[in-house]
């Protein structure tokens, strides 16, 4: 049975979280938390490396202990030791962990004294009053919980999954599905590249429908499956998400594509369009009667309705239609129009690998430029940086740089916005460094009044280069702290700043809505993964994403400059 990284890495944070509510060696915790972490950073296939010449205790983190495990769930796909946690205590509890005011401690006194096992068990019990009068608890830890409580409801997409993790298993299927099938292209919500993705949705050709049909529900990857037909079959992969198949003629193929592609709302547009042309628009064709007019490719389908092509990420009904009339859709940005990353961590902080290793990484992207970002010293679990530690860096880079011209390392610091608006560095390091980088961690609960005067304080600061993940959030976990975004931009346009599409595949922070704006406004971004690991630099290509269906284009984004270029638009006035 083959398994993938990402699953790997689950089955091991799931470890780690159920032996923290246990209250195990906090040593050992951290083992499997950083051998989740380095692996699913990487884009090599830990079946492939263990098959291979390459040692799994190679990897950062992946001591001989754990290498056995992970050797185990290869072989079987399976994890014993956690098979038997979950025996000990429901895996419902790791959902509490995604509450930010409850720990493994508390998690656990609220399993044994109260019987909670979910995150439904624990709004019960603040209705009942029963958290505010537990030992450690008391009121106003109470409504902090029920605050995340909330947000947690309102955060949680049922049956829709973070685009990274649908796209390990997407790509397996595709690739399998080449071998027997036609024109294969995954479509919906995945092709357009969205945030979140509900299910996989796949179009395609064949010469023999029913042996295709029968190849498809032969995949190893399938738990269940849920139809089979001539034309469309559906199953259910060990992940949970739902992939369903449909086999097309190749003479309406484009006409299919482009409807199971969406936007729902995009398709009724094109309807209407068509409508007003006294036309028919469906998943078959664009008809004038009971003539074909298009439906082979999309680019005629397009065509036939007066539009110029719409790339898949732009379909959201957002105005794409009214720019392709009036021959003015964006020429979107390209990953490969990105000369560098500006937002990254070494083993200095909380990543895995050298300075010297990482840029290494770095310079196979093909970049130009490299900038290491690591914590100041306010993210103390982190091990964030002092001045002295900072400047300690600062002489590495500079040696590391003497060494090679063919890409240079950028000296950076993601420095703390503290809760005044100050930053976390004094501005006689700041001065020494090619950029600064500068975000928010703490306080994140402040009012959208006092939370945004906090960071246009910050921005008076004259080394305050790009202000990074700049709403908070994280995918399905945490909404975004109460800010003015919008006085946010214009501030940071009048003061030479910059904002930053963090390409961490949790966070994707801005969203598509606020890059509009920004494009709207005329405020440049960057767009950079903050990877922790070698591996996670391959990142980029989820922030590339977000900017295109933020209409972004190769000049909205600084980072895809020269060094040359860049260097002048970071020196502030």
């Amino acid at each position: 049975m083959s398994i993938h990284n990402k699953e790997i890495a689950d089955k091991l944070n799931e470890v780690a979280g159920l032996l923290d509510i246990k209250g195990e060696n906090p040593f050992r915790i951290r083992s499997y938390r950083e051998a989740a972490k380095a692996i699913s950073g990487m884009s090599e296939d830990l079946a492939a490396r263990m098959s291979g010449d390459g040692k799994l205790e190679d990897i950062p983190g992946v001591g001989e202990s754990i290498a056995e495990k992970i050797k185990e769930m290869i072989d079987s796909g399976e994890l014993k030791q956690l098979k038997e946690l979950k025996r000990e205590m429901p895996a419902s509890l790791l959902e509490l962990l995604k509450l930010e005011q409850l720990g493994p401690r508390r998690i656990g006194m609220l399993h044994q004294k109260l019987g909670i096992e979910s995150v439904d068990d624990l709004k019960k019990a603040i209705e009942k009053g029963e958290i505010e009068n537990l030992s450690g608890f008391g009121k106003k830890m109470s409504r902090a919980i029920a605050r995340e409580v909330d947000d947690y409801y309102e955060n949680d997409e049922p049956g829709r999954y973070k685009l990274d993790e649908v796209e390990e298993q997407a790509e397996t299927i595709r690739k399998y599905l080449d071998k027997e099938l036609d024109n294969v292209i995954i479509a919906g919500s995945y092709r357009r590249k969205k945030e979140t993705v509900g299910d996989i949705d796949i179009v395609a050709t064949a010469g023999n429908p029913g042996r295709a049909m029968d190849y498809f529900t032969s995949f190893d990857e399938a738990s269940k499956v849920l139809s089979k037909g001539k034309t469309r079959s559906s199953l259910v992969l060990r992940s949970g998400i739902h992939v369903d198949l449909r086999i097309v003629e190749k003479k309406s193929y484009g006409a299919a594509l482009l409807y199971f592609t969406g936007s729902r709302a995009h398709t009724i547009a094109l309807r209407k369009t068509g409508r007003d042309k006294n036309m028919k628009v469906n998943e078959y064709g664009i008809y004038k009667g009971r003539k074909v007019l298009a439906s082979e490719t999309e680019e005629d389908m397009y065509r036939q309705l007066g539009l110029e092509y719409i790339e898949p990420e732009l379909r959201e009904d957002r105005g794409e239609l009214d720019a392709s009339r009036s021959n003015s859709l964006p020429g979107l940005v390209r990953l490969e129009d990105v000369k560098g990353d500006l937002h990254t961590h070494t083993r200095a902080t909380d990543g895995l690998y050298s300075v010297k290793e990482m840029a290494e990484a770095a310079g196979e992207e093909g970049y130009q430029y490299y900038a290491v970002s690591d914590h100041s010293k306010r993210v103390s679990m982190a091990a964030g940086l002092d001045e002295k530690r900072l400047a300690e860096q600062i002489r590495e880079i500079e040696s590391e740089n003497r060494k090679s011209d063919k890409l240079r390392i950028l000296k950076s610091v993601e420095v703390d916005i503290l809760e005044d608006g100050t930053l976390d560095l004094p501005d006689d390091i700041l001065k020494k460094l090619d950029l600064v980088i500068c975000a928010i961690h703490y306080h994140q609960k402040l009012s959208r009044k006092k939370q945004t005067k906090r960071v246009l304080k910050a921005m008076e600061n004259p080394y305050f280069n790009i202000l990074a993940h700049p709403t908070g959030r994280i995918i399905g976990k945490r909404r975004g702290y109460d800010i003015d975004m919008r006085q946010v931009m214009r501030e940071a346009k009048n003061n030479g700043c910059f904002l930053e599409i963090n390409a961490a595949p949790d966070r994707l922070d801005l969203d598509d809505d606020h890059i509009r704006m920004a494009k709207n406004m005329d405020l440049k971004l960057s767009v950079a993964t903050d990877a922790h690991s070698t591996g996670q630099l391959k990142n980029m290509r989820y922030g590339v994403y977000q900017a295109r269906r933020g209409w972004l284009e190769k000049d909205d984004l600084i980072n895809t400059l020269s060094w040359e270029e860049l260097k002048k638009i970071l020196k502030r006035n």
